[in-house]
């Protein structure tokens, strides 16, 4: 890892192709030199973080005019020298700028380096470093309102908390081997397993967030399911507001699922338009229920759709048996009675809230997508920090499991020496989430996802 901080590196940051500027970010010890080594007028050194304009050269002639802001490590980024170059936006003028800066002693960085080396050189802890790669990647409100919060340190904060405790604990176990043989005790074993009590409690509760969080940050499969011709394709182009499925009137016409991405008051929806739920020897229908309720069984939401117009209570019943064997325990539902347009009987659900719409006409709609948005947004409101990634959800599990030890090693009178090896284990996972401590094949994985130039 080291040998990585040595090297400067430089690349394009703002995204490949034609516009009005780009920005070439340049990080390293020769940072500055090399920068020197490119334009005509030498910068001024003293003016730290300023904009200064210079041409840039490419030999002895001039490739453009730019921009150039010089950040003196560690006030930057990623805690070394590093130089922003901002140059027009032409393919030719980036392209040719990076050989220029290759020539003069610079390498092109690796996904996610920069970032890595903020991590390396103590301005990001890990969960923090990969919260910036979230922040690039949010595609809702709600999705950069939870990669800014961890960004800013929220979750980092916890996990310390959590860890700072049980390190106190851990040292008095230590301290206890040294006098093993006068059998002292100075840690007080009743504090102790009412702190393991607190800190399963906090890192169940984050782990459990992460079912929330992942559906946030990638949007909350929502799958619309109901008998054909309820008018599941009709809802589906009145939400997006657009012909997005087709619509027809002959029973069995969506025969696939069709997903699609809709925002509401900064949530966002992967809604699934599915295969009509019905008995048929269609073979290529078949497959396209099977492939619904398949879709149907991983959804965190469903719009439970009927035909307001002739559902009996018998259907009804029917129709939630089947949903009800495919569904997901924690998925919620929403009885929506479609058809309002043509008059619709009063159906009441004891399981689920009722909606009474009309997709054709788009009536009621707001009624329903408030209530979609609003679930959620209360659950977010709901918790201060909420866990987003796969690879922290898995640290907490492993950190549960060595807790879970370390209880019942209390239960059944373990020694000193083996309650600290317990302790130990539970300080290593939640420590691997923030990067306390971590393997270069970890940290190669995560910021190898990062795009170029971040």
């Amino acid at each position: 890892m080291s040998n990585l901080t040595s090297e400067t590196i430089c690349a394009l940051s703002t995204p490949h192709g034609v516009g009005g500027i780009a920005v070439v970010r340049v990080s390293g010890p020769l940072a500055l030199s090399v920068s020197q080594a490119i334009v005509k007028k030498p910068l001024n050194e003293t003016k730290v973080r300023e904009a200064q304009f210079r041409a840039i050269m490419d030999g002895d002639q001039i490739l453009d005019e730019a921009v150039l802001t010089y950040f003196q490590g560690p006030a930057s980024f990623t805690g070394e020298d590093v130089v922003e170059i901002a140059v027009h936006g032409s393919r030719y003028i980036q392209q040719r700028l990076l050989q220029v800066l290759l020539e003069k002693g610079c390498r092109l960085a690796q996904p996610g380096e920069y970032t890595m080396r903020a991590y390396l050189n103590g301005k990001l802890d890990l969960s923090r470093a990969e919260a910036v790669g979230d922040v690039i990647a949010a595609e809702s409100a709600a999705a950069h309102r939870q990669a800014v919060h961890q960004m800013r340190g929220g979750f980092s904060q916890e996990i310390d908390g959590l860890r700072e405790k049980l390190i106190q604990f851990s040292s008095l176990l230590e301290l206890e081997l040294d006098f093993a043989e006068e059998d002292v005790e100075f840690a007080d074993r009743t504090a102790l397993v009412k702190l393991l009590t607190e800190i399963e409690r906090v890192v169940v509760r984050l782990r459990e967030s992460f079912r929330l969080g992942n559906a946030i940050k990638n949007g909350i499969p929502t799958a619309i399911l109901g008998a054909p011709n309820a008018g599941k394709s009709t809802l589906l182009n009145a939400l997006l507001n657009e012909e997005r499925a087709i619509v027809s009137d002959i029973a069995g016409t969506t025969r696939d699922t069709v997903e699609e991405v809709l925002h509401l008051n900064g949530v966002q929806f992967r809604l699934i338009d599915t295969a009509g739920i019905r008995e048929t020897r269609d073979t290529i229908e078949q497959m396209g229920i099977a492939r619904s309720w398949e879709k149907a069984s991983h959804a965190e939401l469903i719009l439970w759709l009927v035909d307001g117009s002739h559902c009996t209570a018998q259907q009804l019943q029917d129709e939630w048996n089947a949903i009800a064997k495919i569904k997901r325990e924690e998925a919620q539902v929403l009885l929506v009675v479609n058809k309002q347009d043509v008059g619709t009987s009063a159906l009441t659900w004891n399981t689920t809230p009722v909606f009474y719409i009309s997709a054709k006409d788009k009536q009621g709609l707001e009624t329903l997508t408030a209530e979609m948005s609003q679930r959620y947004l209360e659950d977010l409101q709901g918790q201060d920090t909420i866990v987003t990634n796969a690879r922290h959800h898995e640290a907490l599990g492993l950190a549960l499991t060595s807790l879970h030890d370390v209880q019942s090693g209390m239960q059944q009178g373990l020694t000193s020496d083996l309650l600290a090896i317990d302790i130990r284990n539970t300080l290593y996972h939640l420590a691997s989430i923030t990067g306390a401590v971590s393997a270069d094949d970890i940290l190669h994985s995560i910021f190898s996802k990062f795009c170029i130039g971040k």
